[in-house]
């Protein structure tokens, strides 16, 4: 009893006495404050927390985030003994305690463990891989926490059994929420005495925080003690005693860690951007903390290649002027070189059409087709006798204009299109002949297959059904990969979106979303329980945690997901068997109320505007059709003008959806599908 007593007043004391950032620290997830970019209702997270269903986890972020808090409400919320161990002052030793320990709690009692290990970055490798048996065998759970990014600092055997999570630093208004926390609670905080923050002593503690809750919470717990309270017994925190309190926030530069990539990608994509104001600052700030001059050149070289490329061929050739510069001048003068160099690149034309170079490699890494060199380019100076090599061969320079249509691709790849050059710049100049000439060789390509299958039908290579038939699915997969673009073309991915997916009944439309947000969630809406039972069959071998939520219009609909559940993008294609839902304006109403206010709608609508009656009505004009048959063929040609007349409808969506608050934007492109129609047909 006395030593119970006397470890009971102990941890009173410490508790008593321990730091304002310790006593705050939250207890549950109602009191977390930010990150809910991973722990807001419906994320993954959170799911996996209620669900008891965590598994080993890293958790990376800059001090202060809530890191260690995080693990302590894991553990909080889950059936198993919580263990902490700090990789500072851990070692080996202390690591096989925690093993030992562990395998008793689950041989005697089936207890799991959750070991939790600050600063696991500081683990050496061999203390690392010491963790994988047992954290492989299921004897230890881990969640890790790192300022450092895991993928650079913990072994990559013990980053693939883990789900890493990113914790961000805390937003100005989570900093202000816990300033006033602080202020009121009278059990944790100082709610038991009078307090007065200033509005500028406050914006400057947020501020010098720049996210870091604990770098606060020390600042205004000094702030508080250090100052005396006046006549009136009120404690006055102006200014002046803020400055005193909180250290100048030094610049965050780590030429191994994060922020040494972050601030080269932010260069690189001011440069893309064409913003030489921020080009300029990054450079500065890159340079101020020790970046290496040659690494800074060679980055603006690849940009010179990857973002500016054709548009300006020159700035590659600045690029390495002011480089070679550099290397005579060095520092500190050669920080003009540097800056010529950035700004030049910032203010150019920019294309990536030198991209294309990919699509060309992925053709001949992936084509299952024959990629012969054709005869006419062969080296006639070997076999030109016996085989015909170079027969057939034009000299351009032989014409005008140096030029002439013939084909240089394999006769399988013949009419492929790699190179797209942009509008701007040097490219852009081109951009119009190297147009004319693909339509001449394509004119040249047409007319040599016309001939080789009435020349040449016998030929096993051209038979005329099978190459009909592969120019047909070649065709069909092309369109729907175009289709697939316009529907998420220019969409900016956020992994932890919530996304809703309409019209739903294949996984084609749905793959792109669902790859993306795999730390938001997917949840797909379709018209009835055979179309949900069909696609739910496709998803048995995803992972639980990641697959996507269906569900039907027939049972309920959005009217079974949680209330508290708001999409940030919904889209799908809408084809013409599900056009009546643009008349159903309490659908849309019902969409939209499961939304989030910043919400993205796309949606992608298929209908007919031409068919084949149109054809029909040719031949009869044309009197190729048998006298008979005109009544009967007739009726149909009414019946499809009346209701293609019908299928033209999204004006009426667009109304509906400006009356729900939606800002609407249309845009309406064809698709050409060719059919030959004649009296045999």
């Amino acid at each position: 009893m006395t030593d119970d007593l006397f470890t009971f007043n102990s941890e009173q004391a410490i508790r008593s006495n321990a730091p304002l950032a310790e006593r705050l620290r939250p207890r549950t997830l109602e009191e977390f404050l930010g990150q809910t970019a991973i722990l807001a209702e419906g994320r993954l997270l959170r799911r996996a927390i209620a669900a008891d269903r965590v598994g080993n986890l890293l958790l990376q972020g800059p001090p202060g985030v809530g890191k260690t808090t995080l693990a302590r409400i894991i553990a909080a919320n889950t059936r198993a003994h919580f263990s902490v161990l700090n990789a500072v002052l851990a070692g080996v030793q202390d690591l096989r305690k925690e093993v030992k320990a562990a395998k008793e709690r689950l041989g005697l009692h089936g207890l799991r463990t959750i070991l939790f290990i600050d600063e696991v970055h500081r683990f050496n490798s061999a203390q690392q891989d010491s963790l994988l048996p047992w954290v492989e065998n299921g004897t230890l759970q881990l969640i890790g926490a790192t300022t450092e990014n895991p993928f650079f600092e913990v072994n990559k055997a013990l980053v693939s059994r883990s789900r890493i999570f990113k914790l961000e630093p805390l937003g100005k208004l989570d900093l202000r929420q816990l300033i006033k926390i602080a202020l009121s609670d009278s059990e944790r905080g100082y709610g038991d005495q009078k307090i007065e923050l200033s509005d500028e002593a406050a914006n400057h503690l947020v501020d010098i925080a720049n996210g870091d809750a604990r770098s606060l919470l020390n600042a205004l717990e000094l702030s508080i003690e250090s100052t005396l309270p006046k006549e009136d017994g009120v404690i006055y925190i102006d200014l002046q005693i803020a400055e005193e309190s909180i250290q100048q926030r030094a610049v965050l530069y780590d030429k191994q860690g994060d922020a040494h990539f972050d601030t080269i990608s932010a260069f690189i994509k001011a440069l893309r951007g064409s913003d030489p104001d921020a080009a300029l600052f990054w450079l500065a700030r890159m340079l101020e903390a020790g970046e290496s001059p040659r690494y800074i050149f060679r980055r603006m070289l690849i940009a010179a290649g990857e973002d500016i490329g054709l548009a300006d061929p020159n700035a590659i050739v600045v690029v390495e002027a002011c480089a070679s510069a550099f290397e005579r001048i060095g520092m500190p003068e050669g920080i003009y070189a540097l800056s010529q160099a950035a700004l030049y690149l910032a203010a150019t034309e920019k294309s990536n059409s030198i991209s294309a170079f990919f699509e060309a490699q992925s053709v001949v890494r992936t084509s299952h087709q024959r990629q012969d060199v054709p005869l006419h380019l062969r080296d006639p100076n070997r076999d030109k006798k016996h085989m015909g090599d170079g027969i057939g061969y034009q000299y351009p320079h032989s014409f005008q204009g140096n030029w002439v249509a013939q084909q240089y691709l394999p006769k399988e790849l013949q009419g492929e299109v790699f190179w797209k050059p942009g509008t701007c710049g040097w490219e852009g100049q081109r951009r119009e002949i190297i147009c004319q000439r693909r339509i001449a060789q394509m004119e040249i390509l047409v007319d040599n297959l016309e001939q080789n299958h009435f020349l040449s039908i016998d030929d096993p290579d051209i038979q005329l059904v099978e190459r009909w038939a592969e120019r047909q699915i070649l065709h069909e997969e092309k369109r729907l990969h175009k289709l697939l673009d316009k529907l998420w073309d220019d969409m900016t991915w956020k992994s932890n979106d919530r996304v809703l997916i309409l019209g739903g009944r294949s996984l084609f439309w749905t793959i792109t979303p669902l790859c993306q947000v795999f730390d938001g969630g997917v949840t797909i809406l379709t018209r009835n329980e055979e179309d949900q039972n069909f696609l739910e069959s496709q998803f048995q071998l995803l992972d639980t945690m990641f697959k996507p939520n269906v569900i039907n219009q027939e049972s309920g609909g959005l009217e079974v997901l949680d209330n508290h559940l708001k999409f940030e993008l919904v889209g799908g294609r809408i084809s013409h068997q599900d056009m009546l839902i643009i008349h159903d304006k309490s659908f849309w109403l019902e969409v939209t109320k499961k939304c989030s206010p910043e919400a993205t709608l796309r949606l992608l609508f298929t209908y007919p505007m031409l068919c084949p009656a149109m054809a029909l009505e040719q031949l009869i004009k044309c009197g190729d059709l048998e006298p008979e048959n005109l009544t009967s063929i007739q009726d149909i040609i009414a019946l499809e003008k009346k209701w293609l007349a019908g299928q033209d409808q999204y004006t009426t969506l667009q109304a509906n959806l400006k009356k729900l608050g939606w800002v609407v934007e249309l845009d309406t492109f064809n698709e050409l599908l060719s059919l030959k129609i004649d009296k045999k047909l």
